[in-house]
């Protein structure tokens, strides 16, 4: 059976893959069996045969398909010494630009690329900034793009915005609206939302920082190699790359074309 099963995975991606153009074959093979049996029980579907003929034959339901294979569990200042590491070790770098260029990639719902904005603000680089934020799953970045979270979150988000070394109150960035929190309209001024596949789309502009945070854990190696080539062809000389904590550039064929500014926060700065 479970022979059976990993064949119909493998019809299921590559239909995916030649019919809509969207790559999961080289995905993490453990957890994209995870994920398809979660939607098998989530649709009530006996087979992944099943779903291949639902997602090739409807496609409004590809969408939601999306959303099952895409991770989206992110979180305003999440992993705290990050942003403290970042505000200490990598503002006093981008200062030196005029113009500054970030692109978060694999921004999900946009809690990162908002923390980001925010840090930058504080710092008074904000201005002179313009962050791109990018994800395969449209419907996360249209409420990316909204800027519009649960308010019961904030509590969590304020503790973790001061152990990043929030330098205000976290409620000033915000409007309370029943059970919502929405965000101060000028964080969004100098972010720019907009689809892009890392797996099979091309770099399209020189950026002074690259966060691609929790994204690659989910690829197979040699698709880890493909994203990090794209990182690096992506990033301008000097220019600065975050990763996730269990993210590395060990063994990967750019790690000899960096120098690691922050080990355990997984900063590093391309030299060549």
């Amino acid at each position: 059976m479970n022979e059976l099963e990993d064949i119909e995975i493998r019809l299921l991606l590559e239909g995916i893959f030649h019919y809509y153009g969207f790559d999961f074959r080289r995905y993490a093979p453990v957890a994209i069996k995870r994920r398809i049996q979660n939607i098998l029980y989530l649709e009530q579907l006996a087979t992944v045969s099943a779903l291949q003929e639902k997602v090739l034959h409807d496609r409004t339901f590809l969408e939601q398909f999306l959303n099952y294979m895409t991770v989206n569990v992110t979180a305003m200042f999440r992993d705290p010494q990050f942003y403290l590491t970042f505000r200490h070790k990598v503002i006093p770098l981008l200062r030196t630009y005029p113009f500054i260029r970030v692109w978060c990639a694999g921004c999900s719902t946009g809690e990162e690329v908002y923390s980001l904005a925010i840090l930058l603000y504080e710092e008074n680089l904000y201005h002179r900034c313009r962050i791109y934020a990018t994800d395969i799953n449209e419907t996360v970045l249209r409420n990316a793009q909204a800027g519009i979270f649960p308010l019961r979150l904030m509590q969590e988000y304020t503790q973790s915005y001061l152990q990043a070394g929030g330098k205000q109150s976290f409620s000033e960035y915000y409007t309370a609206a029943y059970d919502h929190a929405i965000l101060r309209a000028f964080l969004k001024e100098n972010i720019v939302f907009s689809q892009h596949n890392l797996i099979c789309d091309r770099s399209f502009n020189e950026f002074n920082a690259i966060l691609c945070r929790n994204v690659l854990i989910y690829f197979n190696q040699s698709l880890q190699q493909q994203v990090h080539q794209l990182l690096y062809d992506s990033l301008c000389l000097f220019g600065i790359l975050g990763l996730g904590n269990q993210e590395s550039l060990n063994l990967s064929h750019q790690e000899r074309y960096y120098k690691q500014l922050a080990g355990r926060e997984r900063l590093y700065q391309k030299i060549s």
